[in-house]
């Protein structure tokens, strides 16, 4: 009897002890202090997230989770604005976006932080017309309209390009579209000129008959893409950060080999919509890493600078204090 109730006793103690275990979110040591069985990562059709794809399509992170006991949900955006939204509704984790949407979303207060810089892209901006058009230079752009997506690099781009001919903002039509919207922009002639990243910019040449007549590197855009991370999620999921982080750069440093499988890159140039000869011509424009550099600091502050002068956001802050490169721990 006595060792009868004793049994009992024991087992409804370890049960309310595991049931509060339960309830208080208390880290699992499998996964290295992750409360989270599933990780949620935003993704968008840019070529700056080359390697992210990748990744994907050899499942090294779904592999190398598993072992934590961690699922994969991958999000699908057109661009950083909306997977913003996602990020902080909490309803994506880790997100892949331009250096506009990055200090957007990490300003102080909303608990996103970069945790790794993905690709330096200046290259991969451009300012088209169509192909008919008689604008040729910054310079001509003034009074016209020019269309492109609010809150993103290319948003950026546009003012830093009006400033080689003296111009600002207030020179232009400014018109807001989605990145959707690119092609029947340029085919219907809804704006005089189109501020767009890649892929979509040799998408539009080749495929639409657009004229680039201002790049990223003509005018001083930098062009650095972020991985960001809710700051809690990352705090408390530190080894699922670096397993991602450590899968990005993996596909990084074999791309740059060249040991990428066609298989892969087919698949890759599928989702960013564009053939597999378009996706080998874009690459070189983008140096893939995970390293925060103080050069990438820099940039995106200037990004903060230009933000607040146009009153997209009140918030002049120094992104160092939402970075923490910490997270990546190497390749496994």
């Amino acid at each position: 009897m006595k060792i009868s109730y004793l049994c009992k006793w024991i087992i409804t103690a370890v049960s309310i002890i595991c049931m509060a275990v339960s309830l208080s979110g208390c880290e699992s040591p499998l996964s290295g202090g992750s409360a989270s069985h599933r990780v949620d990562i935003a993704i968008q059709p840019s070529g700056a997230f080359v390697p992210i794809f990748i990744a994907k399509e050899e499942g090294w992170i779904e592999k190398d989770l598993s072992t934590l006991g961690v699922t994969v949900a991958w999000d699908n955006f057109e661009s950083g604005p909306p997977m913003n939204e996602s990020l902080l509704a909490s309803d994506s984790d880790i997100g892949f976006i331009g250096d506009v949407p990055t200090v957007t979303v990490c300003a102080p207060g909303n608990g996103v932080e970069v945790v790794a810089i993905a690709a330096q892209a200046a290259g991969s901006y451009a300012i088209l017309t169509p192909s008919d058009s008689d604008i040729k230079s910054a310079a001509d752009l003034k009074g016209k309209r020019v269309a492109t997506v609010f809150g993103s690099t290319s948003h950026n781009m546009v003012e830093k390009y009006l400033s080689t001919a003296g111009l600002t903002i207030n020179d232009i039509e400014l018109v807001n579209i989605s990145a959707g919207d690119a092609a029947s922009v340029i085919d219907s002639k809804r704006a005089d000129a189109l501020a767009i990243w890649e892929p979509n910019v040799t998408r539009l040449v080749e495929d639409h008959g657009a004229v680039i007549i201002g790049e990223g590197p003509d005018c001083g855009l930098a062009g650095t893409n972020a991985i960001v991370s809710r700051t809690k999620y990352a705090e408390g999921n530190k080894e699922v950060i670096s397993v991602i982080l450590s899968a990005y750069k993996r596909a990084a440093d074999a791309l740059a080999e060249g040991s990428v499988s066609d298989e892969t890159l087919d698949a890759v140039s599928g989702y960013l919509g564009i053939t597999r000869e378009q996706l080998d011509e874009i690459i070189p424009k983008f140096v893939y890493s995970v390293e925060i550099t103080q050069e990438d600091i820099m940039a995106l502050n200037d990004t903060i600078d230009f933000l607040n002068r146009n009153g997209i956001m009140r918030s002049n802050y120094d992104i160092s204090q939402s970075a923490d490169g910490s997270y990546y721990k190497g390749e496994r």
